[in-house]
């Protein structure tokens, strides 16, 4: 039995150095570690106290808990970040340029890792539930590219987490892609496919000590669905009936993958409700709570992502019916669950938000204005480039009606018009597959518009037409909306 060293965090903190770069394990918040990268802010708070330097590079799966963003960044202890955030102060800093933050591909970040395109990673720091006898490490709540930063870190820190002792044995499908020339096929044909082994293997002498922890994740519950939801998830639900009534969708349906969030989670749930959707299975990142009631009533057959995003109460009942649920989840490195050969083989029905899409379909899923990051692209596009059907869902307008979610042009652009096959807002669909630019900018005012700004789209529209452009665009007009916003505080005011 191998037995590692037992450290208090703050005592594995001080392993850190000022400059290294440390891969953080874990994906969308959960299973993330929590104890070490807090004790490393107040030791970064001390170095800096002291007049001494201290920050690190860091290298995550995704989005991580408060332990981690919010505290690193208060501290300055960050030089820079990748590849993905949902925290409102780790967000302050980077668009206050005291960050330096490289946005990328979730399916991409494992392998920029693991060619050294990031630089070397001194130290991984992950998250077990368990630590097998011969030291090998049986993951938490998620995976995300924990194998790989522990595969690649010079150094590995463990913190071991007792709240999930036990409990997750066997949840995990930990596979690693070989190095091309010689990758070979994923053997993957259906969502519970296993190609790997329930734990993820580290060379012993590379651990520098365990960290024992109890703490849950803490997942915000989420939001009370608005009208404006439901309509956007019964859009959506009711168009994919309509797609397998005619047969562009096999009577048997395809795997889903869902993003992150209130929109996501209705999405869902609708489709489950929906009796004319056969029960189905998903091929996704982030497992939401609707997800695992869908397994329960029997409307969702099995779930494969990277990351359990689930509240209290889910988690729990997850842990209460492992006879159910432990047949039905699996836990994948986001190197497979994100890989376009994977997602392109099930024929996966891509379901994604926006920030805002033009009349194109071109779509905005990371910059407000164009110059100020929110989250990251994550991975909607990993799946929108590579989906049997990509659809994208936003409300049509957002701060409280003045701004417009569908404009003349994108600010800045994610996923392109090749990439975004249905748009859908709580107004309507639009059905994008086959049209031209001028065909797509009709569909998406009348469908997808809100009404209070339908007139301004048109009237854009009509600069441009029949001038003998392709895509008809007024490019001094192409962003009088947002300016209008950006002076006046009101996309209405925008004059074309």
């Amino acid at each position: 039995m191998v037995n590692y060293p037992r450290f208090t965090a703050e005592e594995a903190a001080r392993l850190i150095k000022n400059g290294d770069v440390i891969g953080i394990g874990g994906f969308s918040s959960v299973g993330t570690p929590k104890v070490i990268p807090a004790a490393l802010a107040d030791y970064a708070v001390e170095e800096h106290a002291a007049g001494r330097s201290f920050q690190v590079g860091l290298v995550t799966g995704g989005a991580t808990g408060p332990q981690i963003d919010t505290q690193l960044a208060k501290a300055q202890a960050v030089k820079f970040r990748t590849p993905f955030q949902s925290n409102s102060d780790m967000r302050g800093a980077i668009n206050s340029g005291q960050i330096q933050y490289f946005d990328c591909h979730l399916s991409m970040i494992g392998q920029d890792v693991a060619y050294g395109f990031l630089g070397d990673i001194d130290v991984a720091i992950v998250e077990a539930s368990e630590i097998t006898e011969d030291g090998n490490i049986i993951l938490s709540t998620s995976v995300g590219i924990s194998p790989t930063l522990v595969q690649k870190a010079k150094g590995v820190l463990i913190e071991l987490n007792a709240a999930h002792a036990g409990k997750l044995t066997g949840m995990h499908d930990i596979y690693l892609p070989e190095m091309p020339p010689y990758r070979k096929p994923f053997m993957i044909t259906s969502p519970g496919d296993r190609i790997g082994t329930t734990y993820v293997k580290v060379d012993p002498k590379k651990v520098l000590g365990v960290v024992e922890t109890d703490i849950r994740d803490n997942m915000a519950g989420f939001k009370p669905l608005d009208d404006d939801t439901r309509r956007i998830g019964a859009h959506v639900s009711n168009f994919l009936v309509s797609e397998l009534k005619r047969g562009g969708i096999p009577k048997e349906f395809l795997p889903l993958q869902s993003g992150v969030g209130n929109i996501a989670n209705a999405v869902i749930g609708a489709l489950g409700d929906n009796p004319d959707v056969p029960a189905f299975s998903m091929f996704t990142e982030v497992i939401q709570n609707s997800v695992m009631d869908l397994i329960m009533k029997g409307r969702c057959n099995y779930v494969t992502g990277s990351s359990l995003s689930l509240t209290e109460d889910a988690l729990n009942m997850m842990y209460d019916n492992m006879d159910v649920f432990g047949e039905r989840v699996l836990l994948r490195p986001q190197e497979i669950t994100n890989h376009p050969e994977c997602i392109r083989r099930l024929g996966i029905i891509a379901l994604n938000t926006a920030l805002e899409a033009d009349i194109f379909g071109n779509v905005n899923s990371t910059h407000v204005l164009g110059t100020k990051m929110m989250n990251g692209i994550g991975g909607s596009a990993d799946f929108a480039r590579n989906a049997f059907l990509s659809i994208f869902t936003t409300p049509s307008m957002a701060k409280g009606g003045m701004i417009s979610s569908i404009v003349p042009m994108v600010t800045h652009t994610d996923s392109s018009e090749h990439s975004v096959r249905v748009l859908v807002t709580e107004q309507g669909v639009a059905d994008l597959r086959g049209k031209s630019p001028s065909q797509r900018a009709r569909l998406i005012i009348e469908n997808c518009a809100h009404p209070d700004y339908k007139q301004l789209l048109w009237d854009y529209l009509r600069l441009a037409e029949g001038k003998g452009f392709h895509t008809p665009h007024t490019l001094s007009k192409a962003f009088a909306m947002h300016m209008a916003f950006s002076e006046t505080g009101d996309m209405h005011n925008a004059k074309f």
